[in-house]
């Protein structure tokens, strides 16, 4: 019989200590594989593997999170359509969990699962952006949660509107008031500060010159003042306001 004597310096891989795998996985946060396995003079996936090993460890003495505030987002991998989902600890700002098989609920649930009913009852706030799923999915699990919808997405969905009433008054119009709408798409959808005196310009006389657009505008740029206010009570207050005159 075969007997393996068992050494606690050693790694999971047999053939490097624990102290070389953290050296590995040190010299990882800081450079790419490629570039560490061309100084220690080792294959690209002994390098990985270590690396990999050096973080399961990392995750392992931080243990399991137990999160206020969450973030929730999404990330694309490989080509086309795949995602993953991200969870962030926004009190800490540390990523606390990446998992599923896309940005379904069933996947977003995984987490809440991962993190169990007693730490999910103590969130009071999660951000993510409009994606229904992962409202639904944290209704569910953690419904103590008040839900943030992002001002990043909210602000997009705002721009996408603009951009159809362009386009609506680009196919009502024709001769010199057509001609006003022509390439003036990226001037409506850009901050102002970030135009060039031209460009400012431009978008001057588009306003002067349609006033379905001129509302339009004006609208989404009152809107995003109401990240300027650090009271609760007086951007409710503004909110209220902005949609009484509608």
């Amino acid at each position: 019989m075969v007997k393996q004597e068992l050494f606690g310096f050693l790694a999971d891989n047999p053939f490097y200590t624990k102290r070389f795998n953290y050296y590995v996985g040190k010299r990882c946060s800081t450079s790419t594989i490629s570039d560490v396995a061309k100084e220690l003079h080792l294959d690209w996936k002994t390098v990985k593997e270590l690396e990999k090993q050096y973080l399961a460890e990392k995750i392992r003495r931080a243990g399991k999170p137990g999160p206020k505030v969450i973030g929730i987002d999404e990330i694309s991998i490989r080509k086309g359509h795949t995602y993953r989902i991200v969870v962030s600890d926004l009190i800490r700002k540390r990523p606390i969990w990446f998992g599923g098989i896309d940005r379904s609920e069933a996947s977003m649930d995984l987490f809440y699962e991962w993190l169990g009913p007693n730490k999910c009852r103590h969130i009071r706030l999660a951000v993510m952006d409009m994606w229904r799923a992962f409202e639904s999915s944290t209704q569910k699990n953690a419904p103590r949660a008040a839900i943030l919808y992002d001002k990043f997405h909210i602000i997009r969905h705002l721009g996408n509107a603009l951009d159809r009433v362009r386009k609506s008054e680009y196919a009502r119009l024709s001769g010199e008031d057509r001609n006003f709408i022509k390439g003036q798409k990226f001037n409506l959808l850009s901050h102002r500060e970030n135009l060039s005196l031209s460009g400012r310009q431009g978008l001057r006389a588009l306003l002067d010159a349609n006033k379905r657009l001129s509302t339009a505008y004006l609208l989404k740029e009152q809107f995003a003042q109401m990240w300027d206010y650090t009271s609760e009570a007086w951007a409710r207050k503004f909110f209220d306001n902005l949609k009484a005159s509608l």
